[in-house]
């Protein structure tokens, strides 16, 4: 996903051999500074401040007393060893990721039932054995390095990969030789690469590398090459809040960068490759997202631009002036989440009431009929405008990962895929519902649970969200949702504004100024979930992370009461300091958020900064903070200070947890095992906590 110490909740019994009693664990002393800022007048002080800098002997005695003590509590919990031998079992089958063509080949990521981490293989579009290509696993005795694939050249001959060294973002980048399974000499030490796009001869790539200081910039470099002489061609001007990402064209003519302002506008630039044409400016200046799709000189565009709902335009690049797009799909009732030219069609899928229907057009706009998928849930499709066969996929919260094969051409889809999950779905439902926020905005919710259960005051729940970032929570399935609702619990996924659900507007209203408005949604649907009888506060848990991590933080900070435990997973929390961490490696989302150095964005950000509304003598609920030293886009200092002011704030005798893992970031790139534990340990953290009874 993603009371009194003295007596215990479900199963846990107090006095055991085997299990210290709880009424002896206690956090471990934090000091406390008096260390004062100013922001436009308003002195704060921070007494945690000193937990900023991970490198300290004393911080990292702070964290390991911490790690300690939540391993005190949670380690001898009596269901972990059930929790783990059924999550396992979930779990423990092959995995493919989504397979990219190229040259009659499927391209993809696998991870064997029995193996750790995710390899790199191909295989025959017509069948066949899959091919290794990239194994991960002899890199590191603890299976802590893993593979990020970049690109596969259009003729398949060569990879680009990195290695990621625990959960970084950072990686280096590497050139594997297809036919003789070796690197090229090709070698690019660690660092944020953030794009790559291969010239259709493969005769080199251009690629996107960023500083934290100036930004991203585009360069170009020719196979064989020095890399110390690539040329840079695009990106002076750009601040550290803008991605670049560079795009050819199937037929090889045309180079598209895609720049991103946040998450909120976009701008397209271009040019006409081996031609002595500068890059240059196809859609700028406009407060909206373009996305693009190739069809041969034509780009399809899908963007939100006088369209909040999104719409399509069709323009020539031959011919490209603004007065010259036209519109082939219009702005509809339902949101556009997604688009892509396949064998010479337009797939288009659409979001209603957030779960995917797929209406298939012709490149002008002509209705063509719609996919035929599995059922409601999360759906999509994709592939090349020069191939008649594409990928779909499917998903629900009931309905484990599937991917066909889909025929263009006649309609046909073929079963290429599917997760191997011991899970009955049949014996179990899902439902949505819809309630008020605080501003009368109607909010949908999905619940999820067993077929016929009836909730009421003592169902234990699990409310989840998200809400920012132009983020859909479509229903997909999860093994830890999976787990829970097996054991007779309600899982419950709020659609907030901050989200793409609905559109732009539904994004808008819950970013900058208006963030507040998602934490609004949420606590409603706290509200609606108990006065509905559905659970009460001794029973339910949230659970958010990264921006999620943000909606628990400030949803328990402004509503303690509500909740009986958060699952809070390397959050965001301390927004007025949020710009000043100089290991934040996402200055866009200063875009999303807001910048406490703006004298008038500092009001709101300080208003709900999480880390700022503790509260010394409140009853806050139980707490599992997760973070790591190797989250290089969220910064760990945030969830390390919060632990420390809760602890030292809350009343309720409940315990507020941090487990710290060096290794562990945003990225991924965790060991099967080590996914297991994570999940273990939050599993049963919120059994324990809410009484669930295996």
């Amino acid at each position: 996903m993603r009371s009194n110490w003295m007596r215990a909740a479900g199963v846990l019994l107090l006095v055991s051999s085997s299990f210290p009693s709880i009424a002896q664990q206690f956090p471990p002393t934090t000091r406390t500074d008096d260390f004062h800022e100013s922001f436009h007048g308003k002195e704060l002080v921070d007494p945690y401040h000193w937990l900023e800098d991970s490198s300290s002997l004393e911080a990292r005695k702070w964290i390991d007393e911490q790690n300690a003590y939540a391993h005190a509590l949670l380690d001898p919990l009596p269901m972990r060893p059930e929790i783990n031998r059924q999550i396992t079992e979930m779990m423990r089958h092959d995995q493919i990721g989504a397979p990219e063509q190229r040259n009659g080949y499927y391209y993809f990521s696998k991870r064997g039932a029995a193996e750790d981490l995710w390899s790199f293989y191909r295989r025959k579009m017509t069948g066949g054995s899959d091919e290794l290509l990239l194994d991960p696993h002899p890199l590191s005795k603890e299976h802590t390095t893993s593979i990020s694939e970049f690109a596969v050249s259009d003729d398949g001959r060569f990879v680009a990969y990195g290695d990621r060294q625990g959960g970084r973002d950072e990686t280096d980048l590497r050139i594997l030789d297809v036919a003789s399974h070796h690197d090229l000499a090709d070698h690019f030490p660690p660092a944020l690469y953030r794009g790559l796009a291969f010239r259709r001869d493969g005769s080199g790539f251009y690629y996107n590398l960023e500083s934290r200081e100036t930004g991203q910039r585009l360069f170009y470099h020719a196979l064989g090459s020095d890399i110390a002489k690539d040329v840079e061609l695009f990106g002076k001007g750009f601040g550290a809040d803008t991605w670049i990402a560079p795009q050819v064209s199937e037929d090889g003519r045309y180079l598209l960068v895609n720049v991103q302002h946040g998450w909120a506008k976009g701008e397209i630039y271009f040019q006409r490759i081996g031609s002595a044409e500068a890059i240059r400016p196809l859609i700028t200046g406009l407060d909206a997202k373009f996305d693009a799709s190739f069809a041969g000189d034509f780009l399809v565009v899908r963007t939100d631009w006088k369209a909040s709902k999104r719409r399509i335009l069709r323009i020539d690049l031959r011919d490209p002036a603004p007065e010259k797009w036209s519109e082939i799909v219009p702005e509809g009732q339902d949101s556009i989440e997604d688009s892509a030219v396949i064998g010479g069609k337009l797939f288009v899928t659409y979001l209603h009431n957030v779960t995917s229907r797929i209406g298939i057009y012709s490149l002008g706009g002509k209705p063509l009929g719609v996919v035929e998928i599995p059922g409601l849930g999360s759906a999509d499709i994709w592939g090349r405008s020069d191939q008649k066969d594409g990928i779909l996929y499917f998903s629900s919260y009931t309905t484990p990962y599937s991917i066909f094969r889909y025929d263009t051409a006649t309609g046909v889809k073929t079963l290429w895929y599917r997760d191997n999950v011991p899970f009955k779905s049949d014996d179990y439902e899902t439902e949505q519902v819809w309630y008020p926020s605080k501003d009368g905005t109607k909010i949908p919710m999905f619940l999820i649970h067993r077929k016929g259960m009836k909730p009421d005051a003592n169902t234990p729940t699990i409310l989840f969200g998200y809400g920012g970032f132009d983020v859909s929570l479509t229903p997909f399935f999860d093994p830890q949702a999976a787990w829970w609702i097996e054991h007779g619990g309600l899982y419950a996924v709020a659609n907030l504004r901050g989200g793409g659900e609905f559109g732009e507007e539904w994004h808008r209203t819950g970013m900058l100024d208006k963030k507040q408005n998602v934490f609004d949604d949420f606590i409603a649907g706290a509200e609606w979930l108990i006065t509905q009888k559905y659970t009460s506060p001794e029973k339910l848990a949230i659970w958010g992370g990264s921006n999620g991590g943000l909606l628990v933080g400030a949803a328990l900070t402004q509503r303690p009461e509500l909740y009986r435990a958060v699952i809070c997973w390397h959050p965001d929390l301390d927004m007025v300091r949020y710009y000043r961490y100089t290991k934040n490696n996402n200055p866009p989302a200063l875009l999303e958020y807001g910048n406490a150095a703006d004298p008038e964005q500092f009001k709101y950000l300080y208003a709900y900064s999480p880390y700022e509304r503790v509260r010394p003598g409140t009853k806050y609920p139980a707490v599992l903070f997760e973070s790591g030293d190797a989250d290089t886009r969220v910064p760990p200092e945030q969830a390390r200070k919060m632990t420390a002011r809760l602890q030292a704030a809350t009343t309720s005798g409940l315990p507020i947890l941090l487990l710290y893992d060096a290794k562990a970031g945003h990225a991924g790139g965790e060991p099967f095992t080590k996914i297991v534990d994570e999940g273990n340990y939050e599993l049963a953290f919120i059994a324990w906590q809410l009484g669930l009874k295996l």
